[in-house]
């Protein structure tokens, strides 16, 4: 398997421009009521779905804050890169792996709150053909896989399942990985294009496909997957990134505690309220975020088993990441709930 860089190449990159740009303690701006030091944020969206960004305002957490919608993410990476640039306050939904990665080339960003993560009752996974040879990970020597995006958590999980079945180093290196366009991996997978592609819901129903494996036989219950801000926004908002982040913490617990079918009808009237377009076919096989932690909190171990495995990899040394860096609990009320709950 060749593993691409280049997105992290520029990463460095716009990280070092950053930095030459702003200095660690700029102080907050002028304060709005209550506090805030500003009342519009940024966000990027998801087609045919509903950011736990998007939930915290619908259901009122935000107030007075008002999101402003800034574009489409294609993946975490990029949605990590446009809160580097400035072009949002807040990353979309970024692999927990690729977070680490990215805060060890040195980019100003924590992950402020998790987004989602695995769970034993999905139906996503890794799937082949049902006629495909491919049985066992051996079996993908040679072959092509269907990926978003490099650097992130598909290319982490295969890996991961790869590595877990004896695979060495070079035979991994032999497993091609395939960018392909979002929403194309089945297409793809059933033209012969690929051999394997990560596929959910809808795929399932329309049959001819078999899973090879999942997320959750890696792992278990694990929050895989964190929104990201930039250092410099949060020195600079302090209030107004408290006041987002504990909105969505409660949007979490909402959705913990909500009907799966009203939290669905209130996913879909949103989507059709923002005329964008959009299908909502795949939000019926929405069963939660999949976040562990209450409200969205961290645990190292998250972060951990990636700095490990990158340390393994080759990509990182030993003692080179402080997940002080790389996460923060800090402005999220849930902190304190656990914290007294534990005493």
């Amino acid at each position: 398997m060749l593993f691409i860089r280049k997105f992290f190449k520029l990463l460095l990159l716009s990280t070092l421009l950053l930095v030459a740009a702003c200095t660690k303690n700029e102080a907050p701006k002028a304060e709005h009521e209550g506090g805030l030091e500003t009342l519009e944020f940024r966000y990027l969206g998801s087609p045919g779905m509903v950011t736990l960004v998007e939930l915290a305002e619908d259901l009122g957490y935000l107030a007075p804050v008002k999101l402003n919608f800034v574009g489409i993410s294609t993946g975490g990476p990029q949605g990590i890169q446009t809160v580097l640039t400035g072009d949002s306050d807040i990353s979309s939904p970024a692999f927990t792996g690729a977070v680490v990665k990215v805060v060890a080339s040195k980019a100003p960003v924590t992950a402020v709150i998790a987004s989602y993560g695995t769970e034993k009752d999905t139906h996503t996974g890794y799937y082949v053909l049902e006629d495909s040879p491919i049985t066992t990970a051996r079996d993908l020597i040679g072959k092509k896989v269907a990926v978003n995006t490099m650097g992130a958590q598909m290319e982490f999980m295969l890996t991961e399942y790869l590595r877990r079945s004896g695979l060495t180093k070079e035979e991994i290196a032999e497993v091609t990985l395939v960018v392909v366009p979002p929403g194309s991996s089945e297409q793809i997978l059933r033209q012969h294009q690929v051999d394997v592609a990560p596929l959910g819901g809808p795929a399932t129903e329309r049959g001819g496909i078999r899973m090879l494996f999942k997320e959750f036989d890696l792992f278990g219950e694990f929050t895989a997957g964190a929104y990201v801000m930039s250092n410099k926004f949060l020195q600079q908002n302090p209030n107004t990134s408290k006041h987002v982040i504990a909105g969505i913490a409660q949007a979490i617990e909402w959705t913990r505690t909500t009907p799966r079918d009203e939290v669905i009808a209130r996913f879909t009237k949103m989507i059709q309220a923002r005329n964008r377009s959009e299908n909502t076919e795949n939000l019926k096989y929405f069963t939660g975020w999949g976040v562990a932690g209450k409200g969205g909190l961290f645990k190292d171990e998250e972060f951990q088993i990636w700095v490990d495995w990158l340390v393994q990899d080759g990509q990182l040394k030993n003692g080179e990441v402080n997940l002080k860096d790389v996460y923060t609990n800090e402005f999220n009320p849930y902190l304190k709930t656990v914290a007294n709950a534990n005493e």
